[in-house]
């Protein structure tokens, strides 16, 4: 059990989550879906239309090229949401460890698995004000579902299903195995929270050691389209034969061949656990 004085508790030291994600406490989500709000959208197609307005600007010194460039960032909304999705789920894994260490210590005091979600509901709330937190309205919905007379093999397997997180969809099948055959899942529990802690601290690392080479990928990306721009601007007679005829194709495929090391990049640098 956590017992935290809320007399000695100032909201500014609360722990806030890195972000949260609307959503109705009476509606479950799917991690793996997510819909961008009008305002969303707009933002993401901006986010890779202005700079690829920008660089087909430069390397074609032709608006209507330029502007057939930023059309591009129609498709970006696309890869935005998988973005958040995928933040989104981060969040959900972080969060549900802190989630495993309130259930532990509950039922290391003898609760029974009922009363430990009900306590570790209300920990997970003092952890995380933010009533819109991911975690804090899982558990919440697991709360209202036992309160209702669901059992919690079916609460627990609803929201693994929903979540689509390997190591979370492995806990539930263990927990549901050992709380039919008599397991320890005090053990299970700590056990679980340990590998995901583990797994979390590996990551953490890989970011540190992969940082600095992310940064330089992104410089290499860069640095042609700035000398290009600089001498596209500082001497326009030297490079007036690149904007037309045949100079329009070699741009073309310079700017493709910029495209593709920079997915390649990308995808060398996504290391996953």
């Amino acid at each position: 059990m956590i017992y935290v004085d809320k007399r000695k508790r100032s909201p500014a030291r609360a722990f806030k989550p890195q972000a949260t994600f609307p959503q109705s406490p009476n509606s479950p989500i799917d991690y793996n879906q997510y819909e961008l709000t009008s305002k969303e959208k707009g933002t993401a197609i901006l986010m890779l239309a202005l700079p690829a307005f920008m660089i087909g600007f430069i390397f074609y010194q032709n608006v209507i090229l330029a502007s057939l460039l930023a059309a591009s960032g129609l498709f970006f909304p696309k890869v935005r949401r998988m973005q958040v999705i995928h933040k989104r789920k981060q969040l959900l894994y972080v969060q549900f460890k802190q989630a495993l260490s309130c259930l532990s210590s509950a039922m290391t005091v003898g609760k029974s698995i009922e009363s430990a979600f009900r306590e570790s509901w209300e920990d997970l709330k003092l952890l995380y004000p933010d009533p819109a937190c991911l975690i804090v309205v899982e558990f919440g919905m697991i709360c209202r579902k036992l309160e209702n007379g669901e059992p919690i093999e079916a609460a627990l397997k609803h929201f693994a299903d929903r979540s689509h997180l390997e190591d979370i969809q492995s806990f539930t099948d263990v927990f549901l195995t050992c709380k039919r055959t008599g397991g320890n899942l005090v053990e299970v529990m700590k056990r679980t929270a340990t590998v995901i802690a583990e797994k979390l601290e590996i990551k953490q690392e890989i970011a540190v050691m992969v940082a600095q080479k992310r940064f330089e990928s992104r410089v290499l990306v860069v640095a042609p389209v700035v000398i290009v721009a600089v001498l596209a601007f500082s001497s326009p007679d030297y490079m007036e034969p690149l904007y037309r005829g045949s100079g329009i194709v070699i741009m073309t495929i310079c700017l493709l061949l910029l495209c593709v090391c920079y997915v390649i990049t990308q995808k060398i640098m996504n290391i996953k656990v």
